[in-house]
């Protein structure tokens, strides 16, 4: 018999300002104009959690991700604040890991220091590129020396779980590009590297003046050699865009591959939520705009949809299929409620064509499927499964 269960809960939290909007983001981000009205936006926070903590009641809250935007535009008696009404309204795990997305061009000297003070216990710093050049084009507003004293604050302040956040295929860079930035990044000593290829998203900047980008052969190039690189030194792909040192993979980030839930709360942030006793998985999303979010938020939690059971077998693999690890087929039943033969017949049709690798124990994306990742996830769409065998 299949049995739905609850599976660990995370909270995250949308801060939804920028200083300047980049031209690749489709992120729910505003370019701040004028003040940034910090106590209006926590107060809609609080509210917010507050509507929401009651359908989380006597559940553990495993880590903490303050995510934007730049929450790091916020001041620390900010952030403080946010984990104290977290630490007041939810069941908080011990050695919770907090997270805080940070621009290197947003960070006071000495902040970082306070920022820890305040429960942060991992960074995840937007560093994209140690080309002056090519952080022009990406529209950062911070310098590649910028990103180095930030590291070096990270550092001091006893935040040496940091992430650092680059991306490749960039406009005129090649193979001996791509691993400079890697080299640039690893002199950093950062426990985490997210690595992620710029694609032109629709309703970009980019998307509407779409810069040349490295043909598909010099991608793979990139890729393989950079990849090469970040394994002699010591990091593991445990994701198909992340390398982590032992034991320093983002517990937040494994916990939505692994089709956990989490509250979101913030403008535009989305949740997902388990009811395990009523058969159902369950989704919301707060209003976008930060302006209509601060009005509606006092009005109570955002209303939650189920997911059809037709769509969950495509939601889990969205998100296990990134794992290197891949998962076992009884994780998929605890997590949708679904029987494992519910696959059969999408399985073995990847599994024929050598883009799913498994042996009844766990399965996973082969290096194949992975480069292919987007077109072998349509096979778990419904009307797709109903079309195969």
């Amino acid at each position: 018999m299949t049995v739905l269960e609850n599976p660990p809960l995370a909270l995250y939290v949308h801060f939804p300002w920028c200083v300047r909007k980049c031209p690749y983001c489709d992120f729910n981000s505003y370019t701040l104009r004028g003040p940034l009205a910090e106590d209006a936006y926590l107060a809609a926070l609080r509210a917010d959690l507050e509507a929401q903590a009651i359908e989380a009641s006597g559940r553990e809250v495993i880590s903490i991700f303050l995510g934007g935007g730049t929450p790091s535009l916020f001041s620390p008696r900010a952030i403080g604040e946010v984990l104290m009404m977290a630490r007041e309204r939810l069941r908080l795990a011990a050695g919770l890991e907090v997270t805080l997305e940070a621009n290197p061009g947003t960070i006071e000297r000495g902040r970082f220091a306070e920022y820890r003070a305040a429960g942060i216990t991992r960074v995840s710093l937007g560093a994209q590129s140690f080309d002056a050049g090519r952080l022009a084009v990406l529209g950062r507003i911070h310098s590649p020396d910028e990103t180095r004293r930030a590291a070096e604050e990270l550092h001091a302040a006893g935040l040496g779980n940091f992430n650092l956040d680059l991306m490749y295929g960039l406009p005129g860079q090649d193979a001996a590009g791509a691993v400079r930035d890697i080299e640039s990044a690893l002199a950093l000593a950062p426990a985490h590297l997210s690595h992620y290829q710029l694609t032109l998203e629709p309703g970009t900047q980019f998307a509407g003046r779409p810069p040349a980008l490295p043909e598909e052969e010099q991608i793979e190039r990139m890729l393989a050699a950079c990849g090469e690189r970040l394994a002699a030194e010591g990091l593991e792909q445990y994701e198909v865009s992340a390398y982590a040192r032992p034991g320093r993979q983002c517990r937040h980030n494994l916990n939505y591959w692994r089709f956990g839930d989490y509250l979101g709360i913030g403008a535009g942030a989305h949740g997902k939520l388990t009811r395990a006793q009523a058969g159902q998985v369950l989704r919301s999303a707060q209003p976008r705009e930060p302006r209509r979010y601060l009005a509606c938020a006092a009005e109570g939690a955002a209303a939650r949809q189920a997911v059809p059971a037709e769509q969950l077998p495509f939601e889990f693999m969205l998100n296990a299929l990134r794992l290197r690890e891949g998962f076992e087929p009884a994780l998929f039943s605890r997590r949708t409620g679904l029987p494992w033969e519910s696959l059969a017949r999408p399985l073995g049709e990847l599994m024929a064509r050598e883009l799913i690798v498994g042996d009844g124990v766990r399965y996973r994306a082969s290096p194949l499927g992975w480069r292919f990742l987007n077109e072998l996830l349509l096979s778990f769409l419904p009307e797709t499964r109903e079309s195969v065998g």
